[in-house]
């Protein structure tokens, strides 16, 4: 009997053994930062299949970008930020994982929204027109201190000017005033 239960306990551990040696296909998952301000998350499979997904986050053209290559043969399919999937052109699909998100989607062939361009033509006006208002301002400023000096120049000279010429008519009505007194004088005794 103990002779049974050693060979039974020992196949349990031979068993136990050979189970615990067998590696089980684990799947490889790693996230980066990437370029653009986006983040590429990299998965192997238990099949031996790679997925490489770019998250571009806040571009307006581009939402992701997956790479996957099975067998040696690699596909590249982009999304918008709609949700719209465009497979890249194999010939620019090289660097999708390092060019910039404009390039990635010229690639997968999805163009730039003309309200983006308008509104951003209208920015760099509106930033002209804001730089020469605060231009002709300045000027403005610097032309109304000129004539603002010039203007109190002038009423000074005009103020010199009116008090001599009061105190001209004011010395030859006293003097007027004087030769009519003794005129007076002399008609009445």
């Amino acid at each position: 009997m103990t002779k049974r239960v050693s060979i039974l306990f020992l196949t349990f551990m031979v068993a136990l053994a050979v189970g615990c040696s067998k590696k089980e296909p684990v799947a490889e998952n790693t996230t980066t930062p990437g370029p653009d301000n986006s983040e590429i998350v990299t998965k192997v499979d238990d099949n031996g299949v790679k997925t490489q997904e770019r998250t571009f986050h806040g571009n307006p053209r581009i939402a992701r970008v997956v790479v996957t290559t099975r067998n040696g043969q690699r596909t590249v399919k982009a999304y918008s930020p709609s949700g719209e999937e465009r497979e890249v052109n194999k010939n620019e699909a090289e660097d999708v994982l390092e060019a910039t998100g404009s390039k990635v989607a010229d690639a997968a062939g999805f163009v730039a929204d003309k309200g983006e361009d308008v509104a951003g033509a209208a920015k760099d006006v509106g930033t002209a027109a804001k730089e020469k208002t605060v231009d002709v301002g300045e000027k403005t400023v610097d032309t109304a201190k000129t004539v603002g000096d010039k203007t109190v120049e002038g009423a000074k000279t005009v103020s010199d000017k009116t008090v001599e010429g009061a105190k001209t008519v004011g010395s030859k009505t006293a003097s007027g005033a004087k030769k009519v007194g003794k005129a007076v004088k002399k008609i009445l005794p």
